[in-house]
């Protein structure tokens, strides 16, 4: 989607909620194409006329649907006014794949990301800089720290520790780590968090009952990852990325 953006529009953004997903057919094909609509923050670039698009226009949310030719365009638009544009975004990470416990034989708190997992944590890269993260939080677990490192080194930030939301600790109190998740995610800037497992359904469904919300189904894989729209303090939305690969697959070919 910022590709997108940025190569037809010469507009750079930062990515917020999903909107939306929907397929039409081409033309000589028999696939789908499948499209995924975000919102998103203009924050610089300057518009350049081309082949896909002339004009650049700015319109107020409220003006939209009357200048949208196709039914789906406006399903996508009122799905943007159902929240407040202005939302705040944290990026909550399930840390990538690090072998299995029982066949490591050093403390576990210590056991590092394997082969597929530092695919994923260099995959999840490009993805969380659609948001432009400008810090990045872990639960003191290396697996944790390490799929998240890569990213961090990306935007020259270290690392911050995080002991509340690692699995022992959140299950010995889980009043504290969702107290430092909301804490976080209340901090200025986008915030990348990395956690386990059994923490982050456990967190998401307690935050999505007591704002409000619905979650969408999640498989809670390892490397994946939810986006957080808050506004105002309160979580409006949340969307989940399953896989840091684009074929969605977890094997890193």
């Amino acid at each position: 989607a910022v590709r997108e953006v940025t190569e037809e529009t010469g507009m750079q953004c930062r990515l917020g909620r999903h909107l939306a997903r929907v397929s039409y057919p081409i033309p000589g094909h028999r696939k789908l194409k499948r499209v995924d609509y975000w919102a998103a923050e203009a924050l610089d670039g300057e518009f350049t006329p081309g082949d896909e698009v002339d004009k650049l226009i700015w319109v107020p949310p409220t003006r939209m649907l009357d200048e949208l030719s196709y039914p789906i365009d406006r399903r996508v638009m009122r799905q943007f006014g159902r929240v407040p544009a202005d939302t705040h975004t944290m990026l909550l990470v399930r840390h990538a794949k690090a072998g299995r416990s029982e066949r490591y034989k050093g403390d576990d708190r210590f056991r590092p990301l394997d082969k597929v997992g530092r695919a994923q944590a260099a995959a999840l890269v490009p993805n969380l800089l659609c948001f432009r993260p400008t810090a990045v939080h872990s639960a003191d677990r290396t697996r944790c720290s390490q799929t998240v490192e890569p990213v961090a080194q990306q935007i020259g930030v270290d690392v911050d520790s995080e002991p509340t939301l690692s699995e022992e600790a959140y299950k010995a109190d889980r009043k504290a780590g969702r107290a430092r998740a909301r804490a976080i995610a209340a901090e200025p800037g986008v915030r990348v968090v990395c956690s386990q497992g059994k923490v982050i359904p456990d967190l998401m469904q307690w935050w999505a009952d007591r704002d409000g919300i619905t979650l969408p189904p999640a498989r809670n894989r390892k490397g994946s990852m939810w986006v957080l729209s808050l506004h105002d303090g309160k979580l409006v939305a949340a969307d989940h990325i399953d896989s840091p690969f684009p074929d969605g697959k977890d094997s890193g070919k």
